[in-house]
């Protein structure tokens, strides 16, 4: 047993791998860290951007691709090529753990982060066309992307729910997943319920990163520099801890026990950008202080491999809820609106994954050029 086998089988949260290479899914890379306990992995633009324009290993499919498909058709069948690899190294997982975990993401594109008939169009259309019971796809938690959301899980679709950066937004997402559920049961379809699965993915490190640059600017006109200062690297762990909370609540009274009822499963909180941002912070400072049960941690390899060889396995998230809200609270008494980091990230990540996407496809048609 590893220390990864470990956080899941004592500490109840599952590691997934926040990479997808098809280097490593060919090399053996990807199904060594399978056996350190990895159940699931996740993919966004920027890390399919990575892949295909780092490396030579796609060249053979895409020039084959470019006789007969535009350059973005072309990346979806490299991308999705990779996506069915993946399923297949996870799918006994997914057999064995009976659809809790073995899970690997896609995400629909980028340019649709704000068009809800667009991101259901798209969604449907890689559920359908990949046709495994251990695809989720990923839908950003925009104002647009939440009756997505609805929609899609009201039509027993599985579903990561991506982007999301605070507390307000987090409980739009449960609602939405909860009333997609309910819209299951409605059709005389509440058979399906044990077979929708859905995490919610809340983006961590990112939030340290604005709001200790917020941090910063108040402490010039500050006249208690240091208690401002002290709160730096203390954001992050604490929304999510207080997110803990909101699940928990969400998940239980009648509403959700008349779900469950049926088998419906827990629209489990997944950390998201998890790997350390700032030097100065310990390098586990978003895994060892987020451990608890009925959650996933998609970690980059680095940060796995970090947690298997000095990772703290201790229940966490929930060790001191009135001491994360206190955070909250003395943020917001020196001036940090919480509610405009949760914007201001949930624009820049949009803008980054499209930014991602836009120079992958010009990587992508300047070597077409060169065939």
């Amino acid at each position: 047993m590893t220390r990864l086998h470990d956080l899941y089988e004592i500490g109840g949260q599952s590691p997934w791998l926040d990479n997808l290479r098809r280097d490593w899914l060919e090399g053996g890379q990807l199904a060594e860290l399978v056996s350190l306990g990895v159940r699931g992995i996740t993919s966004n633009p920027t890390i399919f951007a990575n892949a295909i324009s780092g490396q030579d290993t796609y060249d053979e499919q895409f020039r084959a691709l470019m006789k007969d498909h535009t350059v973005e058709s072309a990346y979806w069948e490299l991308a999705i090529s990779d996506i069915i690899n993946g399923l297949e190294l996870l799918r006994p997982i997914y057999d064995a753990s009976d659809g809790e975990d073995g899970y690997v993401s896609l995400e629909v594109s980028p340019a649709l982060a704000h068009d809800t008939e667009g991101t259901v169009r798209d969604a449907r259309m890689l559920h359908e066309r990949i046709n495994q019971p251990n695809l989720l796809v990923k839908v950003p938690a925009t104002r647009e992307g939440v009756p997505a959301i609805e929609t899609l899980i009201g039509e027993g679709r599985s579903i990561n729910v991506t982007l999301i950066f605070g507390l307000d937004r987090y409980d739009e997402v449960m609602e939405a997943y909860l009333k997609g559920l309910e819209a299951l049961v409605s059709a005389g379809r509440e058979a399906e319920l044990p077979h929708v699965a859905s995490v919610a993915s809340f983006f961590v490190s990112r939030v340290d990163t604005e709001v200790d640059r917020r941090l910063e600017q108040l402490v010039g006109g500050n006249a208690d520099a240091d208690a401002v200062r002290n709160l730096r690297g203390k954001a992050a762990v604490a929304q999510a801890q207080v997110a803990y909370q909101h699940f928990h609540a969400t998940f239980s009274g009648e509403r959700w026990e008349a779900l469950r009822a049926h088998g419906a499963r827990v629209q489990r909180p997944l950390w998201a950008s998890t790997s350390t941002k700032n030097a100065a912070y310990p390098d586990l400072l978003y895994v060892d202080n987020l451990i608890g049960p009925a959650t996933v941690n998609t970690m980059p390899d680095g940060t796995l491999r970090a947690f298997e060889n000095h990772g703290v396995l201790h229940r966490t998230v929930d060790a001191d809820p009135e001491g994360a809200e206190s955070v909250l609270r003395q943020l917001a008494s020196t001036g940090v609106d919480m509610e405009d980091v949760e914007q201001t990230l949930e624009n820049e990540g949009v803008s980054s994954f499209a930014k991602s996407f836009d120079e992958l496809l010009q990587s992508l048609s300047d070597k077409a050029a060169t065939f």
